[in-house]
């Protein structure tokens, strides 16, 4: 199944009230929301850097759609 940037948005946008965040938190919040195998996969491809909104996300994630 294909993941989606509004399927990401939903999964990881409570990670920011308090930025910056890198990676692992990134990972660690999307584990803790239930995310699927796929949302997790795409998440692990971000580059090792901290990031301050879920916009600072897609420049490194250009492949995944907005929606399904």
């Amino acid at each position: 199944m294909t993941v989606s940037r509004i399927e990401i948005a939903d999964i990881v946008e409570g990670v920011f009230a308090d930025p910056p965040v890198d990676k692992d938190q990134l990972l660690a919040w999307a584990h803790a929301n239930g995310a699927r195998d796929e949302v997790i996969d795409t998440l692990r491809r971000l580059p090792d850097q901290h990031y301050r909104s879920l916009r600072d996300l897609w420049p490194h994630l250009a492949g995944v759609p907005v929606e399904l």
